[in-house]
C-alpha cells in the first residue's frame, strides 16, 4: 500500500494511493494514523486536487555516509568498516513538489539520492531477525548537501542539515519486503539528465545492519526516517534545476531548486 500525507481545503490527513496511471490516482482517506489502528473511509479524492506534503514528520532523521562504495571512492573518502552515522534536523524535511533553497553560506550545493525507511514502531536494541516487525515502509529522498562546507568543518550539522535539505517522499510504500527492498535501482536526473544510477544492493551495510547499529544507541520512534546512503555520481545542484529522485517499486520524488531568499 502506498500511504501519502496531504492537505486539501486548509486540512490535513493520510491517504491510500490507488491507481497505476499518474494522472488518474485517487487518494482513500485514512481515519486515524497509519502508525496504528486505522482503516479507510471510502471518502476519495484525486491526486490533482491535493497538495502532497512530507509523507511522515519525524522526530529525527539518521542518515548513513559513504554506504556506497563507489560514492565514498569518488570523493576521495575511505570506505568505513562499520556503519557511520549522523542527523539530519525535522526542520529540514520537505515534501513533493516543495523548494529547495539554496543557502548564501554554500557555492556547491549537490544531489544524493537515497532510499528512505520510515520506522513503524518504537523500538530500541533490534534483533537483526525483527528489523523487518519495526519497518513501516519505504520512500525517496534526497540528502542535498552543502559539499563545500562539508569538506570545511568537521561536523556536519550545517553542511547537511539546512531547512530543506532533506526532501523525502512521494508517499510511503508499504508492500516491500526487505528481500526486495535491498535490491532496487535508485536513479535521479537533474532537469530529465540522469546523473545517479545504482541498486541498493551495492550497499555496504545493509538495512538490517544499519538499522541493528542505530537501534543499539537510541530508541527510534514510529515516523522517525533512515537514510541509508547514495549511489555513485552526486553532482552539483543549481538555482532552477528541476532534481527527482526514482526508486524502483516506490515512485519519483520532484523538487526545484530555487534562492533563498
Amino acid at each position: 500500500m502506498r500511504i501519502a500525507r496531504f492537505s486539501i481545503d486548509g486540512n490535513v490527513a493520510f491517504g491510500a494511493v490507488e491507481g497505476d496511471k499518474q494522472d488518474e490516482l485517487v487518494l482513500d482517506i485514512i481515519k486515524g494514523i497509519p502508525f496504528a489502528d486505522y482503516e479507510l473511509s471510502g471518502t476519495k479524492v484525486p491526486l490533482s486536487k491535493v497538495r502532497l506534503l512530507p509523507p511522515v514528520l519525524p522526530n529525527k532523521v539518521v542518515a548513513f555516509g559513504r554506504n556506497y562504495a563507489d560514492h565514498a571512492k569518488e570523493l576521495g573518502n575511505e570506505v568505513p568498516d562499520v556503519p557511520f552515522a549522523f542527523f539530519k534536523p525535522s526542520t529540514s524535511v520537505i515534501g513533493p513538489g516543495d523548494e529547495i533553497q539554496y543557502p548564501p553560506f554554500t557555492q556547491d550545493l549537490q544531489h544524493e539520492a537515497e532510499l528512505a525507511v520510515v520506522i513503524g514502531r518504537m523500538c530500541r536494541e533490534v534483533p537483526r531477525e525483527r528489523v523487518k516487525d519495526v519497518i513501516f515502509g519505504f520512500t525517496c529522498a534526497n540528502d542535498v548537501t552543502a559539499r563545500d562546507v562539508q569538506k570545511r568543518e568537521k561536523q556536519w550539522a550545517r553542511a547537511k542539515g539546512f531547512d530543506t535539505s532533506c526532501p523525502l517522499g512521494p508517499w510511503v510504500e508499504t508492500d516491500l519486503d526487505l528481500a526486495r527492498a535491498n535490491d532496487l535501482t535508485i536513479q535521479l536526473t537533474v532537469n530529465g539528465e540522469q546523473r545517479q544510477l545504482g541498486r541498493t544492493s551495492e550497499m555496504i551495510h545493509s538495512i538490517e545492519d544499519l538499522i541493528v547499529n542505530i537501534s543499539e544507541a537510541m530508541t527510534l520512534l514510529p515516523g522517525d526516517v533512515v537514510l541509508t546512503g547514495t549511489p555513485a555520481g552526486v553532482g552539483p545542484l543549481n538555482v532552477g534545476d528541476e532534481v527527482a529522485v526514482t526508486i524502483e517499486g516506490i515512485g519519483t520524488l520532484t523538487n526545484k531548486v530555487v534562492k533563498r531568499g
